[in-house]
């Protein structure tokens, strides 16, 4: 009876995959960093009162005339 030999197909299979998986980590890391949008501490002001003339332009906007 001989003795079985080993392969080393699983092994580096899995080092190949591995290896792809860090290079593909490190790229997206990258991209998501480089990509990010500095947050600015102030809030935007709107000009007057912004609910009542988002309002009183809502209250005229003409509902009669969209289904012709």
């Amino acid at each position: 009876m001989e003795p079985q030999e080993q392969s080393n197909g699983a092994l580096i299979g899995s080092v190949i995959i591995i290896i792809i998986l860090i290079i593909g980590g490190i790229f997206f890391f990258k991209n998501v960093k480089r990509n990010t949008v500095p947050t600015n501490t102030e809030t935007p002001t709107l000009n007057g009162n912004s609910t009542t003339s988002l309002e009183a332009d809502a209250n005229n906007i003409d509902l009669n005339n969209l289904d012709q």
